[in-house]
């Protein structure tokens, strides 16, 4: 079978690893399947940071200063795929234990303990997965370096073709030759130009991506002074009436003998990742951003907020960029006539949520696995049976996947409220829904 992967970013090369591992040979050459990435920039393992303009496809993959935290779920997705890419992946970021909630004070309203020991299973406490807090591009690497410089193709797309009687085209920027395939898995980000091969004939993409209102900017200081600040292994999540602010330690300290693991809370390093998410009602140009107005803002907004840790962030950090929060309307299908959406080209999810990754590594994981079970009960050498095989695996895929993303999305949705401009009453309304909730927790 022939397979294009629109997208290099961390769902594109999760796919490719994921097929790579499952599918079965093709029998009865018993070859392996080609898998090719088609990707608009340079993705080579020695990319360190990324100042490009985002286009179209690129999914924001690369850019260093984004931060991210992969759930327990999504590690156990990539300990399945490789328990070494699981090591390399924790050793890359920090283990995180527990979530604390606070007010703009620094005073703590309730703590989430990402997952306690099961003191009941026979046996005794079983081990479970923690959290781990990572930059988007520590991740991304991780994966990257697995694959073959020659599986990628450095070409922007400019449109992918579904065909219902035969292969699917997918064609190029620069006007060089289209090639064809039986499968095209769009993991494009939230803009996706695969997307448009699902609906032909929409003069314009009818579900575009989703401006939500809120914009984050974050970055990474020097952690040396805050360690009695902040709790080794937490991740912290300060809400004041005028927006949000997020801290963590971002690296685990190289000599810990724990750093790879994640079942175990390592000594933290020397740098505390942040971010700070607020409302701004148009999305900004990104050419015409005045980076050091949005600097500047950031300490105004934030001066009266007491937390000793965002005091001392805001003293020194210098905003180097701006992530509009973008969600994707929920689209009647992923799938057409063997082309298939992937992680945010087919829901993209707003930070809230904690599980933008995480689905994204879910959905690739449960595609492979039902391709790989619906081709291995066929004739894999057939074009018919792999189309046969490519349908029915996508719909097993969208019945599985599809209500869980709605809803988390849903949640996401009603938690990302409080990241807004509110009014004291609202406010204080929040620090006590938080302190019942945390006390609900513990009875």
């Amino acid at each position: 079978m022939k397979i294009a992967i629109i997208g290099a970013g961390i769902a594109g090369c999760a796919v490719y690893l994921e097929l790579k591992k499952h599918l079965p040979k093709i029998e009865p050459s018993a070859e392996d399947h080609e898998i090719t990435i088609y990707e608009a920039y340079d993705t080579g393992k020695d990319v360190i940071s990324d100042d490009r303009e985002e286009g179209a496809t690129h999914s924001s993959t690369l850019i260093v200063g984004g931060g991210l935290g992969i759930a327990p779920n999504g590690l156990g997705v990539i300990q399945r795929l490789d328990e070494a890419l699981l090591r390399d992946v924790t050793r890359g970021g920090y283990v995180i234990s527990r979530s604390n909630m606070k007010n703009k004070k620094g005073s703590l309203l309730m703590c989430i303990d990402i997952n306690s020991p099961d003191m009941n299973e026979p046996g005794g406490p079983s081990k479970k997965l923690n959290m781990v807090a990572s930059s988007r591009h520590s991740l991304w690497r991780c994966l990257r370096t697995r694959i073959p410089d020659a599986a990628i193709v450095n070409k922007r797309v400019s449109r992918v073709v579904a065909n219902s009687e035969g292969r699917n085209i997918v064609q190029f920027v620069d006007g060089s030759d289209s090639v064809d395939a039986d499968l095209v898995i769009g993991a494009d980000g939230v803009k996706s130009i695969t997307k448009r091969a699902l609906f032909p004939d929409a003069a314009e993409d009818p579900y575009p991506p989703h401006y939500e209102g809120l914009v984050g900017i974050g970055g990474f200081v020097p952690a040396a002074g805050l360690e009695e600040f902040v709790e080794k292994g937490s991740m912290n999540f300060i809400f004041g009436g005028n927006g949000f602010f997020g801290y963590f330690f971002s690296e685990s300290h190289p000599s810990d003998p724990n750093r790879e693991s994640p079942y175990a809370v390592s000594e933290p390093g020397d740098t505390l990742a942040w971010w700070s998410t607020y409302e701004i009602k148009e999305c900004p140009d990104h050419n015409t951003l005045d980076l050091a107005d949005v600097s500047r803002r950031l300490r105004e907004r934030h001066a009266q907020w007491k937390d000793p840790v965002i005091q001392r962030v805001i003293e020194s950090a210098r905003v180097t960029n701006m992530y509009p929060t973008w969600t994707s309307p929920s689209l009647p299908s992923w799938e057409r006539d063997g082309v298939v959406l992937l992680g945010d080209a087919a829901h993209a999810l707003p930070s809230t949520s904690g599980q933008g990754v995480s689905q994204a590594l879910e959905d690739c994981e449960s595609f492979a696995l039902f391709l790989a079970h619906q081709l291995s009960r066929r004739d894999s050498s057939s074009p018919t049976t792999q189309r046969q095989a490519v349908t029915k695996a996508a719909r097993q895929y969208m019945d599985l996947r599809k209500p869980r993303v709605t809803e988390i999305l849903e949640s996401a949705k009603r938690i990302q409220n409080s990241k807004r401009d509110m009014g004291i009453i609202r406010e204080y309304a929040m620090y006590c829904f938080f302190k019942v909730l945390g006390k609900l927790k513990m009875l």
